[in-house]
């Protein structure tokens, strides 16, 4: 996961039409990973309407983790703190961590499996 640093998030629209794209993790936590969002995008209404997803890192070479978990809306004030005085990223485009667009998604792992090149075969990883 450490040489994928921008792994695909997968989404259903409200048609039950698979959504992918790229997200840039603000956190994580072995397999828990925090996932920054602005309430105007397409994902904040696929994810409240069904919190489901996957996400797939893929590294430079074609190692995978997909990582299938549920989202929830990040409310912990102290890990909320944390995350944002570490993203320079988040501060210079938001503002202040009130900034009514921000959310913090947590993607809670249900199940995790691993996959080298090739290999043809996923293995399973205990979250």
């Amino acid at each position: 996961m450490a040489r994928a640093k921008f792994p695909m998030l997968a989404t259903t629209d409200p048609d039950s039409q698979a959504r992918v794209r790229p997200v840039s993790p603000v956190r994580t936590e072995e397999f828990v990973v925090y996932v920054a969002n602005l309430r105007s995008y397409g994902k904040t209404r696929e994810l409240a309407a069904n919190p489901r997803c996957e996400l797939c890192y893929l590294d430079d070479q074609h190692d995978q983790v997909r990582i299938t978990g549920v989202t929830e809306v990040l409310a912990d004030a102290a890990m909320l703190d944390a995350i944002w005085q570490s993203n320079p990223l988040l501060r210079r485009y938001l503002g202040t961590p009130d900034n009514p667009e921000l959310i913090i998604y947590r993607i809670r792992p249900e199940r995790v499996r691993f996959m080298r090149e090739w290999a043809l075969e996923y293995h399973e990883v205990v979250p």
